[in-house]
């Protein structure tokens, strides 16, 4: 695997053939009703992934789909309007299993599942709030879209929506405490903290969305 850097501190990576297992999404192009929410799209030249659309229909003018669009570039939210007689490319998207190694000073440092000496880091900014929910060795997903050059530069990095983690602090419940509408704030062995029920204790094992990042249930 080699490595390019960019002025930008952007992280290029040109894969080797066959290097991880991959799953490749083609690019499609999506009528304006059809640019929704969690799709990434080709806007400015750029992959952006949609956080908000609304299709909004008045009796005096034609509809239009009102969205708000992350760059996955550089991170930036920008307001676009795409009309009836518009479209715009979906992202010719790759997905690549990687596995999470370890955090130091805002750099997170990633492998191939199938040879840990190929490693590579990720910048927080990059990661998003998945970053709170990451576990030593445990597997993640790698969106990498390759641009008109050729290189391919992961663009986001995804999760299960639910995993399980094992409470490493949690404290006593407090007989008629009401105050927090039955919840208390638990750690979790990663080190990230939510809000939990009274009655999950040090030890036990808990599901979380890390969609919204809530307590699902105690396994």
């Amino acid at each position: 695997m080699h490595y390019k850097k960019y002025a930008k501190k952007e992280v290029y990576l040109k894969f080797a053939k066959n290097a991880f297992s991959a799953n490749i999404n083609f690019m499609s192009k999506l009528e304006y009703s059809e640019i929704r929410e969690k799709k990434i799209i080709i806007y400015n030249d750029e992959p952006c992934e949609v956080i908000e659309s609304h299709v909004a229909r008045t009796q005096q003018r034609k509809p239009q789909n009102q969205v708000k669009l992350k760059t996955l570039i550089s991170g930036k939210t920008i307001n676009a309007t795409f009309h009836v007689s518009e479209s715009a490319d979906e992202a010719d998207i790759a997905k690549r299993d990687i596995t999470f190694l370890y955090h130091n000073k805002g750099e997170f440092w990633f492998c191939d599942p199938q040879d840990k000496s190929k490693r590579f880091k990720l910048e927080k900014v990059l990661i998003g709030e998945a970053s709170k929910f990451l576990k030593q060795n445990g597997n993640a997903t790698a969106l990498v879209w390759e641009n008109e050059d050729e290189e391919e530069k992961i663009i986001k990095v995804t999760l299960p929506i639910k995993m399980n983690f094992k409470v490493s602090d949690a404290p006593p419940a407090v007989r008629g405490d009401t105050s927090k509408g039955g919840m208390k704030v638990i750690t979790l062995e990663n080190g990230a903290t939510l809000n939990a029920p009274m009655f999950i204790a040090e030890g036990d094992i808990v599901s979380i969305n890390t969609e919204t990042g809530e307590y699902v249930e105690r396994v």
